[in-house]
């Protein structure tokens, strides 16, 4: 940040080294892809927010409420979930003054301070809305206030957002019997290309998960098919997947705790099946269940040529007492160690060598990238490395990434950025942010002569834009 007359803006080199030689560079190449559209094949905002295309209705239920970074740095500080508006389970009472909430933000602002939140927050305040000022707790009304102004007018609406932000598409996630109604009315609107769905089916191939019972009879309903017989549940899965490729899915996503697979006989899968139904599985068992549905999965995608998107090394829902009162995603996920050589050798045995798989890796667990990761992918042809991911969504950790990964890897068995977010104001700041990164990277390459000017500039737009639309089978063609 820069400060002259009290002004408060976001310096043009930022995130560059301080080395004159590879600033330059650093600038040089970002100026080459700065104002290229943004791909963004893995997200969780809202498709209601396009379907319906209102108004947001103010700065705190757009910019704090559904941003578990945020109220997570705020929870770490004392400050309960109820008074940031976050509604339990048992309906009592949170804070429903916007303006008592976002004063609250602002008066801990102070907090992000270093933090990849601080960054995006800064990014949307000086470049989305205009500011010239810091937010604090005396200028919080005004903010707020001159915010929902303009969240008030139609250039503010999502839709007009997205082309203002440069979107060429954004893809949005939802479970295995979500109904894609949102979807469904992007048709025909010419936005059904930019705005796709992806497939998460953790609802029903995790039994572990809340409501599994439930979502077992709400995948039969919509299918028609015996989801109580393995072959059954199976065309099930098949089904769902097709109706989601119908609404534009190029992509599944697993978000399973580890990234451990199986490969059963089909009698044995049909018995394991049995034993979850009936809820008579061990937690041994039920992993087991969740492993073999991995390698399922990568049959499947073989078969329809979608995308898996394996996100594994998550303690989810840490804090019990936060889960049970106010539900999943709020905060309190934490990394875990994560092993893949082992765990994936049954679906690499039996998928590893086919060229028209695609799956892509992430990991929370760093040390892998340049023991496990990069070397499995840096071999097998159906495997891709996704970026530095939640917790490393960082400055820092997207250049651990390229210094552990590139050597092993390569740059092109990567798929450029995502930015896994609910935020939809922050998607051009972290955009941003990757790209200033990976042209600083390529900038230090470059300044000790290990690569081109050309080589630089061309792989500058490709980390950019080419290998993320690449990656997830050309998803706009």
């Amino acid at each position: 940040m820069s400060r002259a007359d009290n002004l408060f803006t976001l310096h043009p080199d930022r995130l560059f080294s301080s080395n004159s030689v590879e600033r330059d560079i650093s600038r040089a190449l970002y100026n080459s892809v700065k104002d290229l559209p943004i791909i963004s094949p893995h997200g969780h905002t809202d498709p209601r927010w396009f379907a319906e295309n209102d108004c947001f209705n103010n700065a705190t239920e757009l910019l704090i409420i559904p941003d578990h970074y945020v109220f997570r740095m705020l929870y770490s500080q004392g400050i309960t979930l109820e008074s940031l508006g976050i509604r339990a389970f048992d309906g009592s009472n949170s804070e429903t003054d916007y303006l008592k909430i976002w004063k609250v933000f602002a008066r801990h602002y102070h907090l992000f301070q270093g933090t990849p939140s601080r960054g995006w927050m800064d990014y949307v305040f000086c470049e989305v809305f205009g500011f010239e000022i810091e937010l604090n707790e005396a200028n919080a009304e005004y903010i707020f206030d001159t915010i929902n102004q303009a969240l008030a007018t139609d250039a503010f609406r999502p839709r007009a957002l997205l082309k203002r932000f440069n979107i060429e598409l954004l893809a949005t996630t939802e479970g295995a019997t979500d109904t894609l109604s949102h979807h469904a009315k992007l048709k025909g609107t010419g936005l059904d290309k930019t705005v796709i769905t992806t497939f998460r089916p953790d609802d029903v191939v995790d039994p572990q998960i809340r409501n599994f019972s439930k979502n077992m009879q709400t995948l039969g309903t919509l299918t028609g098919e015996d989801v109580y017989s393995w072959q059954g549940y199976l065309n099930a899965l098949r089904n769902r997947r097709e109706f989601f490729r119908n609404h534009g899915a190029t992509a599944t996503d697993h978000g399973h705790a580890t990234p451990l697979t199986a490969d059963l006989s089909a009698v044995a899968c049909e018995a394991l099946f049995q034993k979850i139904i009936a809820g008579e599985a061990s937690a041994q068992e039920q992993e087991l269940f969740r492993g073999q549905m991995l390698t399922e999965m990568a049959g499947m995608s073989l078969e329809d040529g979608m995308v898996m998107q394996i996100h594994p090394g998550v303690h989810r829902n840490h804090n019990t007492a936060v889960f049970q009162r106010f539900g999943a995603d709020k905060g309190c996920d934490i990394p875990v160690g994560t092993e893949y050589v082992n765990s994936l050798k049954p679906l690499l045995s039996k998928y590893g060598n086919e060229k028209e798989l695609r799956i892509i890796l992430f990991t929370l667990d760093e040390d892998n990238y340049t023991r496990e990761l990069a070397p499995l992918a840096g071999h097998y042809p159906c495997l891709k490395l996704g970026p530095a991911w939640w917790f490393n969504d960082s400055p820092e950790g997207m250049l651990r990434y390229r210094h552990q990964v590139t050597e092993t890897a390569g740059f092109y068995n990567t798929v450029g950025f995502n930015d896994d977010t609910r935020a939809f104001l922050s998607i051009p700041a972290r955009h941003d942010v990757a790209r200033r990164i990976d042209c600083r990277f390529l900038a230090q390459l470059v300044a000790e002569h290990r690569m081109t000017e050309s080589a630089a500039f061309e792989l500058a737009h490709d980390l950019s834009y080419r290998l993320a639309k690449e990656g997830y089978q050309n998803c706009l063609i």
